[in-house]
């Protein structure tokens, strides 16, 4: 099997000839390419050249191309901040009270220039793997975490508790919704095998699992569909410790979930393995950043012992991978699933 076939075979709950390899590595890719992040995120070209060079090094099966976590909140108007050498961030919010959402059209953002370069880099990095590797197209942030973008974090949290506000949360969703919505469909053109999403703000570290279902669930599930519609595969990010949502999750109507380091592996297995792909969960910090090549090759065998029983496991970081993670480290990570 190559790379991309034994991805495909993982999501049709067929056996691979081993457990792939999918690495959310852009920081720690653009790092060992020697350019700034001012550099990849402007040119489409970089951006490829990036995940190339990391995929012929490393040799592994899937590549998520990634930019960073505020391209639809800037292609909405969310003042946005661009460091030399780390990934954009928010810095301001789009509107300063959530019922002045109705005053704002729904932008396309097919126009946008960031939202070009990531497009382009995603048909570059497709053609020149001519079918060999998996390619994940990462869409930037789902419509709970774009909302929480637009209207700002601080604010965000604190209106949701209010039940007087949710005609305008529900506005506001709907709108971040259809954002979304655009960048599945224009990444869907590119040829990119798989389509995704993080909705980090809708984890349980940040609000209850009630708000979850009420705010969060609704809209993945739409943007699950809609990326059936166009015949790709879906896989859904949250960070944190998602034990208290995994039921949920499953029913989101994602091929995949990937998840944090936080959540419980067993009860993800308990609760995934038989439904659905599960992605993940080597903390990128403490193991793959700071840990010795002893604990990566533990942690590797750990997760790959839990999921003995069932092919529905891609192995990966719990989140982005950083910038100064060891080499030999990724080395031993993929080493040790291929061993195993």
């Amino acid at each position: 099997m190559n790379s991309k076939e034994r991805i495909q075979a993982v999501l049709a709950g067929d056996i691979p000839d081993r457990t792939p390899v999918m690495l959310h590595n852009f920081m720690m890719a653009v790092h060992e390419s020697n350019v700034s992040m001012v550099q990849y995120r402007s040119c489409p070209e970089t951006i490829a050249k990036v995940h190339l060079n990391a995929v012929e090094k490393y040799k592994y099966d899937g590549v998520v191309i990634d930019v960073d976590t505020c391209t639809l909140a800037g292609a909405v108007g969310v003042p946005v901040d661009f460091p030399e050498y780390e990934p954009a961030r928010v810095k301001g919010s789009r509107i300063s009270c959530l019922e002045a959402i109705q005053e704002i059209e729904v932008p396309d953002i097919s126009k946008n220039e960031r939202v070009q370069i990531w497009l382009e880099a995603c048909k570059i990095i497709t053609k020149q793997t001519n079918g060999v590797v998996y390619i994940r197209g990462n869409c930037d942030q789902a419509p709970f975490s774009l909302a929480s973008m637009i209207r700002g974090v601080q604010d965000w949290l604190i209106e949701l508790s209010e039940p007087q506000n949710e005609k305008y949360i529900h506005q506001l969703l709907v709108f971040s919704m259809q954002i979304t919505l655009q960048f599945i469909e224009l990444m869907s053109q590119t040829g990119v095998d798989m389509l995704s999403n993080g909705d980090s703000m809708a984890s349980p570290d940040i609000i209850s699992p009630e708000m979850y279902r009420k705010f969060a669930l609704p809209y993945e599930k739409a943007i699950a569909k809609h990326a059936h519609r166009l015949n790709k595969p879906y896989l859904l990010h949250i960070c944190g410790c998602a034990d208290k949502i995994i039921d949920d999750m499953t029913t989101v109507g994602a091929d995949v979930i990937e998840l944090d380091f936080k959540t419980d592996i067993n009860l993800i297995h308990q609760k995934c393995s038989g439904k659905l792909v599960f992605c993940g969960n080597i903390d990128p910090s403490k193991i793959l950043a700071m840990g010795t090549v002893s604990k990566v090759s533990e942690k590797v065998n750990e997760l790959l012992r839990i999921y003995a029983d069932s092919p529905r496991f891609i192995l990966n970081a719990g989140c982005a991978i950083p910038a100064g993670t060891p080499p030999e480290n990724i080395y031993e990570m993929i080493k040790a699933c291929k061993n195993f």
